[in-house]
């Protein structure tokens, strides 16, 4: 089979749709979590849906309504508890130590052969179906949206949390709000990436386009151009090359980081140079 016909196969289309619905949610929010210096509970929240993933296999459910269930409600939990930068560590590990803990205690009482959840944890891309491509582009569409509407009182929150205090801004429902996008965001990227690697998705774009402007709107158009760059990429590699998708994405996500944060240091050393 030619690479040309394998790239226009319908698990490619499909795989190709789902990481464009993926990289957009992710390439916003994650602007989100590096402003808000918030990697760390990314990082956690998708480990804590595998726990209900593993829950939900237990009981005999599919495997996404525990992971639904688990990511937001931990996502509310350190919303509420942790709106505080002092807190904020403290909660999501404390929450991150205690899922992780059920999760060994559903697969030691599962007694099958748990093929799905293992597909949680490294990405099924190549196998999503139209009803998965409807569910994640519904979602992802959901949390832009909500970002959109949100943007101003959140920006300025995650940027001065006291000044937007004294304006009337709730920092906690803020808070609330954005680890409830930040959840629903991981449930869909998980399709794609996996739990493993769902963070490099969410973190690097994001963390790259912050190193190359420092202006909030172009910083998240970015973040989502190098995110779609790496999903693209990502896949064409994949099918050009063989390998898993998701090495490729993180691979290529994890280089924009690399190149933007080269790119910085150059302009600052010029900078330097400049000035003496």
């Amino acid at each position: 089979m030619s690479l040309w016909q394998l790239l226009t196969s319908s698990f490619v289309i499909h795989a190709f749709f789902a990481i464009t619905a993926v990289a957009l949610a992710a390439g916003v929010v994650g602007y989100f979590v590096v402003l808000r210096r918030q990697a760390f509970a990314a990082h956690a929240i998708g480990h804590i849906g595998f726990a209900g993933a593993a829950g939900a296999i237990l009981i005999g459910w599919s495997p996404l309504v525990g992971l639904l269930i688990f990511c937001v409600t931990a996502g509310i939990l350190v919303g509420v508890a942790g709106a505080s930068l002092d807190d904020r560590d403290t909660v999501v590990g404390v929450t991150l130590t205690g899922a992780l803990g059920l999760g060994v205690l559903f697969l030691s009482l599962y007694s099958g052969y748990a093929n799905a959840t293992y597909s949680i944890l490294f990405g099924q891309v190549l196998g999503v179906s139209v009803s998965d491509i409807r569910t994640v582009s519904l979602v992802s569409a959901l949390v832009v949206a909500s970002i959109v509407v949100i943007f101003r009182p959140l920006l300025f929150s995650s940027v001065d949390s006291q000044s937007a205090a004294s304006r009337g801004i709730s920092n906690q429902l803020m808070s609330v709000l954005f680890m409830t996008l930040l959840a629903l965001t991981t449930v869909v990227a998980v399709q794609v990436v996996g739990i493993l690697l769902v963070f490099s998705l969410l973190v690097a774009p994001a963390a790259a386009a912050e190193a190359l402007t420092s202006h909030p709107i172009r910083a998240v158009f970015l973040s989502v151009g190098l995110a779609l760059f790496a999903g693209w990429l990502g896949l064409f590699l994949a099918v050009w090359l063989g390998g898993p998708v998701s090495f490729w994405i993180t691979a290529l996500a994890s280089l924009t980081y690399v190149v933007a944060r080269a790119n910085d240091s150059l302009k600052t050393q010029r900078l330097r140079k400049a000035r003496v």
